[in-house]
């Protein structure tokens, strides 16, 4: 047996993604930017696509753009909120690398929000940054890729938008998983999103936004996407996306009712010494992230695999790296931070699996302990 609770990471497809994906590499299988028949078969599954983002992110189809991913839309976003108006960017440590290695190409414009213990941004300290002086763009996930924290987007929103702020969200974790999330993330002036996370293909995701948002390319080269984003559009990934977008709603209630089976495994954990990392009030029910006493997270990652179970270390864009999340490090200390795993929980996680994961977690903790 093994239990698969690495959903954060990726979400296995779902089989209406893959029979929509299969229809059209049948039937769809021209370039979309061709204005023969065999082209005008593929657009149409793009646009169907870029329709059923439009829907779940609140916007226009004609403001939705399709990238390889969120960490492209996200770049995406940024690169054009910076280039388009003078200020500083408010970003946090917690937010995914997409986001702060942006951040950083910016030093002289950047301002670090402060973040408190529970994992939650620091609305005090996004006022007092706001009080500061002209700003060009507040950034922040719905919710945290590590920790599973739902920010608090209504009153970070409201604040920032006030002032004339451009405000991108990171939805990536939240849309079809986080109901309330995905709400609030609509009112953002731009908001991303990856179709793997929902259960479609990996290689295609968006980038949503307001009328009236200037985008500006850091690609070139063809006139795709209005010039935005040059390169052939794949409508393959595109029906995928479609159909992993119009189960967004019932996924999400299904990751509603996930907390009692996340809770279960973590009480095993916690009671075996482990410590939980952010506000257990404000996460999304299907996550937990805890530092475990006696190991690294890379071999705590390492063990587990070779027992059946897949959890991670942290966000998988990072994977491989030998730092400590630089958001954990932040606010409990390196040691902590370096032995910190994350569990994630997804909407086909089965009870059976839960009692597998805690055995196997009770065998390799006390293996350690005897060694």
């Amino acid at each position: 047996m093994r239990a698969y609770l690495d959903w954060n990471a990726t979400a296995p497809p779902h089989p209406a993604v893959l029979e929509a994906m299969g229809q059209a590499a049948r039937d769809a299988w021209g370039n979309p930017s061709s204005v023969h028949a065999e082209g005008r078969a593929a657009r149409r599954w793009v646009e169907r696509a870029r329709e059923a983002v439009a829907e779940l992110a609140g916007k226009d189809a004609r403001d939705v753009i399709f990238t390889s991913g969120g960490t492209e839309a996200n770049n995406l976003a940024l690169v054009s909120a910076m280039a388009d108006r003078p200020g500083k960017l408010l970003v946090s440590r917690i937010e995914h690398p997409s986001v702060t290695r942006v951040a950083e190409r910016y030093p002289e414009r950047t301002r670090w929000l402060r973040v408190l213990p529970s994992g939650a941004i620091d609305l005090e300290d996004l006022r007092a940054a706001l009080d500061e002086g002209e700003t060009s763009a507040l950034a922040l996930a719905a919710v945290s890729a590590e920790m599973g924290i739902v920010q608090p987007l209504d009153r970070a929103i409201g604040m920032a938008q006030a002032r004339g702020v451009w405000v991108h969200v990171d939805a990536v974790q939240a849309f079809g998983r986080v109901h309330d999330a995905t709400i609030l993330a609509r009112r953002a002036d731009s908001v991303s999103l990856a179709a793997h996370k929902l259960r479609g293909p990996k290689g295609v995701g968006a980038l949503a936004t307001s009328p009236g948002r200037r985008i500006v390319p850091v690609l070139v080269g063809g006139a795709q996407e209005r010039g935005l984003r040059p390169g052939t559009v794949d409508p393959i990934a595109c029906a995928g996306l479609s159909a992993a977008l119009s189960r967004a709603d019932a996924s999400a209630r299904a990751y509603a009712a996930l907390g009692p089976k996340r809770d279960r495994l973590e009480r095993v954990l916690l009671d075996r010494g482990a410590e939980r990392n952010g506000d257990p009030s404000i996460r999304a029910p299907h996550v937990a992230s805890l530092s475990i006493p006696g190991f690294s997270g890379p071999e705590l990652v390492a063990a587990l695999d070779l027992e059946g179970v897949a959890v991670s270390a942290g966000p998988a864009c990072s994977a491989g790296t030998m730092e400590p999340s630089k958001a954990l490090t932040m606010l409990y200390g390196e040691d902590r931070a370096r032995r910190t795993v994350r569990i994630s929980l997804g909407e086909e996680t089965t009870d059976d699996e839960i009692d597998f994961a805690a055995r196997v977690f009770g065998e390799v903790l006390q293996r350690s302990a005897r060694s």
